[in-house]
């Protein structure tokens, strides 16, 4: 199975997107996790990126990111399905895609904006993995660290309403265009999900599974 996760910030596809990733066996594709690793390792383009775009919430340039992608899924890993998450965020990326892969479905994960400021309020997300923690209803296992590297949890500066209404706005300004392309090649699955997945988390996976046609 080879997916597309859209959705806008706050709307959980980051926690979804572990769960189908673990429950399904996927690969999964994050170009924001990729370039984190890559300054990590002191990679000059991984630096750059990270200094001049990711840091700064810019998108990095089309043609970057598609080099990257293409490069990533030519591994023999991707071959038994994947999960991209950040990918494609342009027409254009999308265009390329279709001529590097058939995507299956493209799921488009939605929330009401004030489920989705109430939970970026407390919001918190791994320093090196990029995994999102909940102050509410998942907290990591030990305090400030994460469990799945151990890297430092903290809130991000930009958490806050007034951050978070703007950037909703850009998201939609921007992704609006993606979503009607999918949308019109009939590869589009929309979840509203205003539930919180600590305490409904079965269900919403119940939910998401129906729509990929799994029993």
């Amino acid at each position: 199975m080879k997916l597309v996760v859209l959705g806008s910030p706050g709307a959980g596809k980051g926690t979804y997107t572990q769960e189908l990733v673990k429950r399904l066996n996927l690969v999964h594709i994050s170009t924001g996790e990729i370039f984190r690793h890559l300054a990590q390792e002191g990679n000059p383009l991984g630096l750059k990126v990270k200094e001049k775009y990711l840091s700064q919430g810019k998108l990095v340039p089309d043609d970057v990111v598609i080099s990257l992608v293409k490069e990533r899924l030519s591994n023999n890993d991707c071959e038994a399905g994947f999960i991209l998450d950040g990918f494609p965020r342009t027409l254009e990326q999308a265009e390329a895609l279709q001529n590097i892969v058939k995507i299956d479905t493209v799921l488009l994960f939605k929330a009401d904006d004030d489920v989705i400021i109430s939970r970026i309020s407390g919001r918190m997300t791994c320093q090196d993995c990029g995994r999102i923690y909940h102050m509410k209803n998942m907290n990591p296992k030990q305090e400030g660290v994460c469990d799945i590297c151990g890297g430092e949890v903290l809130i991000r500066s930009d958490d806050n309403e007034e951050a978070v209404r703007d950037r909703l706005r850009i998201y939609r300004e921007k992704t609006a265009p993606l979503i009607n392309y999918y949308r019109k090649k009939g590869l589009l699955s929309e979840l509203l999900i205003n539930e919180d997945f600590g305490t409904h988390g079965e269900m919403i996976i119940a939910r998401i599974m129906k729509v990929l046609g799994i029993n």
